[in-house]
């Protein structure tokens, strides 16, 4: 089963590439973030009449979350448990079998968290929410992995996680991607049990993911590790293959992110 990450960058602007990369690339699995569109809105018809079941947690212009999948979708979960009052959607998650066994299917668009400081040099209520969100998620991770049962944790989790995991880690010192605090609470996560599926398999490759559009930034590969597929034991025991599809960001119209994907033998 071939399942892949991919920040779009809105769904409207981004529909023919996308479109164009499920053909070529043809995952089992699409986790879609930055859908930019609400449910009712959401161009499901382009998806199904590729043969994709589909499955979206969306909101109006910001943010949303989807799932595509070539097999049924099952026990839908839309937003990140643990505050009822955030309204944001980045979270959604689902069930999907294969022919061996089933996965759990966690699709995230974690906070951007910038600018992390206010005018007091305090942190900021964007990075406080950030790390907040994270906060939820490693007790969300436990519970998953209490359950004993194969989960992917993928998407835009806007975590640089490590030094190589930058072009140019310097200039991101002062970032909420790259903050102490950021790459903490990502260890604290990743170190419940996690596995990175593409870092695993590929050691000492380059693993970017983003590459902004603004300075040339594709053009001089000045790019940043900020996407991200998390394996419970039970799926790392199953993976077979990672890669990241660098050649999308080079595309017509592209996102600035490119997708990252994994195989699991299911």
């Amino acid at each position: 089963m071939r399942i892949a990450t991919f920040n779009i960058n809105g769904v409207k602007a981004r529909l023919p590439a996308v479109t164009a990369w499920l053909q070529s690339s043809a995952p089992d699995i699409a986790l879609l973030q930055e859908i930019k569109s609400q449910d009712a809105t959401f161009p499901r018809s382009a998806f199904e009449d590729l043969g994709y079941n589909v499955e979206t947690h969306g909101q109006k212009s910001f943010n949303g979350v989807a799932i595509l999948s070539k097999r049924p979708i099952e026990d839908v979960v839309r937003g990140l448990p643990g505050d009822d009052a955030d309204e944001q959607a980045r979270w959604i998650e689902a069930t999907v079998s294969g022919d061996a066994g089933a996965v759990r299917v966690c699709c995230l668009y974690l906070p951007n968290g910038n600018p992390p400081l206010d005018e007091d040099g305090e942190w900021s209520a964007k990075y406080r929410y950030k790390l907040g969100w994270m906060a939820r998620l490693e007790r969300r991770v436990a519970e998953l992995l209490a359950e004993e049962t194969p989960a992917v944790i993928a998407g835009d989790y806007n975590v640089i996680p490590q030094m190589e995991d930058a072009a140019r880690p310097d200039d991101w010192r002062d970032d909420a991607l790259f903050m102490d605090a950021t790459r903490a609470a990502y260890r604290r996560i990743v170190n419940l049990g996690l596995t990175d599926a593409y870092r695993t398999l590929n050691p000492g490759a380059e693993t970017y993911s983003f590459w902004d559009y603004q300075a040339g930034a594709w053009r001089k590969n000045d790019g940043i590790g900020i996407d991200h597929m998390l394996l419970t034991p039970q799926a790392a025991d199953l993976l077979q293959a990672a890669w990241i599809e660098k050649d999308v960001r080079g595309g017509e119209k592209p996102s600035d992110h490119t997708p990252v994907g994994c195989e699991l033998n299911l």
